[in-house]
């Protein structure tokens, strides 16, 4: 089938290299534009770009999805169909009606629940035990076209939004070879999306981060596992503002809210309900990330 992809982060690649693999003519790849990263800001192509670029894809990086010069690409290109995984961009009505089978998208959630820029996140924020990877038949809505093909997985107590996200990327390529296969095959049977049952996954904001040490200990786990690797959850420990990337439910109770007690290199804080908190992974400012036994040693030296 003659394809053109859109996506932009790691968790896109996967799906534009099985395409490849399942032989399908990926005619045109569209990505957003290149970035400042990292402290030095230097510029950087985005992970679907530079998997485009190795195998000879041609890329194609607008700053607009509206201002027409997309379509007029998409036109000459003609492709039968258009796949977006994570693309950042809304797609206008013109593009989405081009394609002979339109444009379907892979969506980080079990949709209809978690609609938005950030569902992955928000599922372990809320402290599901569950998520997984929809197709979708994409429509001028947010996240509001047909469901095509569904696939679930558990999330682990202690897994990071990163950790479910690498997982699910895999995940999403086989959901998509099964989707475009059933296309072509005729056997795919679209279901309307039930409204009513929908959640909202918006953009994460830095104001999430600070840690409120009257919630619960699950609750400040939940926090802090889903806002790893970014924006990552923060606290005062010792007079020190750190990022807080992994912690553990240890089961011990005591203390007074937000008292820090150490037990062997162990750095345990008492949460809401007097229930307790160990923090296995703690950044500094202007330090890396280390483990907790690593950072206590270093606040004696």
């Amino acid at each position: 089938m003659k394809v053109v992809f859109m996506g932009t982060p790691d968790f896109a690649v996967p799906c534009l290299q099985r395409l490849i693999a399942d032989g399908h003519d990926v005619t045109g790849v569209f990505t957003q534009p290149d970035k400042p990263k990292g402290r030095g800001n230097v510029i950087a192509a985005p992970p679907v770009k530079e998997e485009a670029l190795k195998n000879g894809i041609a890329v194609y990086q607008p700053r607009s999805m509206r201002d027409g010069e997309a379509l007029e690409i998409l036109r000459e290109i003609t492709p039968e169909l258009i796949v977006v995984v994570a693309f950042g961009k809304i797609l206008p009505k013109e593009i989405l009606e081009l394609p002979r089978f339109g444009c379907i998208n892979i969506h980080a959630s079990l949709l209809p629940k978690y609609r938005g820029a950030a569902p992955v996140q928000w599922a372990v924020l809320n402290g599901e035990s569950v998520t997984g990877v929809t197709s979708m038949q994409m429509d001028e809505g947010l996240d509001t076209g047909d469901i095509l093909i569904k696939a679930q997985t558990e999330i682990g107590e202690n897994e990071t939004a990163g950790d479910v996200l690498e997982r699910l990327s895999c995940l999403g390529a086989d959901v998509l070879s099964k989707t475009l296969s059933a296309l072509t095959d005729g056997s795919l049977r679209p279901e309307k999306q039930d409204s009513s049952q929908s959640t909202h996954a918006p953009m994460l904001a830095k104001e999430l981060c600070p840690i409120d040490w009257t919630r619960s200990a699950r609750e400040i786990h939940n926090q802090i596992r889903g806002l790893s690797p970014w924006p990552v959850a923060t606290a005062v420990i010792y007079g020190k503002k750190v990022k807080i990337h992994e912690s553990k439910l240890c089961g011990l109770t005591g203390g007074n809210l937000g008292e820090i007690m150490e037990s062997g290199g162990r750095l345990i804080v008492s949460c809401g309900n007097f229930e307790c908190l160990e923090i296995i992974t703690v950044q500094a400012e202007g330090k890396k990330a280390m483990n907790a036994a690593d950072f206590l040693r270093g606040l004696r030296n």
